[in-house]
């Protein structure tokens, strides 16, 4: 191997377990102190509203998701597929957070894994769904690998169910200006990372071999807000669960789609695309 080719091997190796010990810590810290549950299961709520609409012909098959951060925490989306005969496969890179998940819902088969790098054979999946996973790495260039893998473990005709952090919304603009400055305040609870406009996360998506089906920006109540809401529930009742009335007004918001403005209050770019 050429000297500058295993440097940069090097450096790759490094980066990804600097990564992976860092989403471990995360996922030990949230579940020693279940931090936001209550959030989790409104944006859970959210998700399945839109998974509703763009995914209610999915029967059966096997199902991937890319990472277990709200089954770890909050109810997560084993239970919407199961309902559909659906068997739920699902990949994290940090192994504390997976092995919570398997606990907390048996029927997941999971394992520690990049989406980047897929222990799966090509064509092994019937379906993906990746909500807020991809927004997570450093450039485009990983957005863009992680598709071409998903695209390698879907069968033909495969559905690929995507979220991604919206760029037009000016809440995320801000952060993403200084994201280290909001994690300091606590604002920001993660590390993030660089994302796409719907437009560019279509082309992206072509160019791995995809043909998008459905598009739309979902989450539009504005986030900071409804997360402190819903810190403010628990802390004031003592429970994981946000009340109905929360849940509720927050799916109400989602009215804010059918309006000219919806590409500036949706939180996510949410995306439905056939594996060609």
């Amino acid at each position: 191997m050429p000297m500058a080719e295993a440097r940069r091997t090097g450096a790759s190796a490094s980066a990804g377990r600097a990564q992976r010990d860092y989403w471990n810590e995360i996922g030990r810290a949230w579940a020693r102190g279940q931090r936001d549950a209550s959030w989790r299961r409104c944006s859970d709520a959210i998700h399945e509203r839109w998974l509703g609409r763009v995914a209610a012909d999915l029967q059966g098959g096997r199902v991937l998701k890319t990472d277990l951060f709200n089954e770890a925490i909050g109810d997560g989306f084993a239970g919407w597929f199961e309902r559909r005969g659906c068997r739920m496969l699902a990949c994290d890179v940090a192994w504390p957070t997976a092995a919570r998940a398997a606990a907390r819902h048996p029927s997941i088969a999971v394992v520690a894994a990049d989406v980047r790098t897929l222990p799966l054979a090509p064509g092994a999946i019937d379906a993906v769904l990746s909500d807020s996973t991809l927004d997570h790495f450093a450039c485009g260039a990983e957005i863009a690998a992680s598709l071409r893998e998903l695209r390698r473990t879907l069968r033909r005709g495969g559905t690929l169910l995507l979220t991604m952090d919206n760029p037009r919304n000016p809440l995320i603009r801000l952060r993403n200006l200084c994201p280290g400055f909001w994690h300091r305040l606590g604002i920001v609870p993660y590390m993030v990372g660089v994302t796409c406009t719907r437009r560019r996360l279509e082309q992206m998506l072509d160019a791995a071999g995809f043909e998008v089906e459905a598009s739309a920006t979902i989450m539009h109540a504005p986030r900071v807000a409804a997360v402190w809401l819903c810190r403010w529930w628990a802390r004031a009742t003592r429970r994981n669960r946000p009340a109905p009335w929360l849940v509720a007004s927050l799916l109400a918001a989602e009215r804010l789609d059918r309006l000219p403005t919806r590409e500036l209050t949706g939180h996510f770019v949410a995306i439905r695309a056939r594996a060609r």
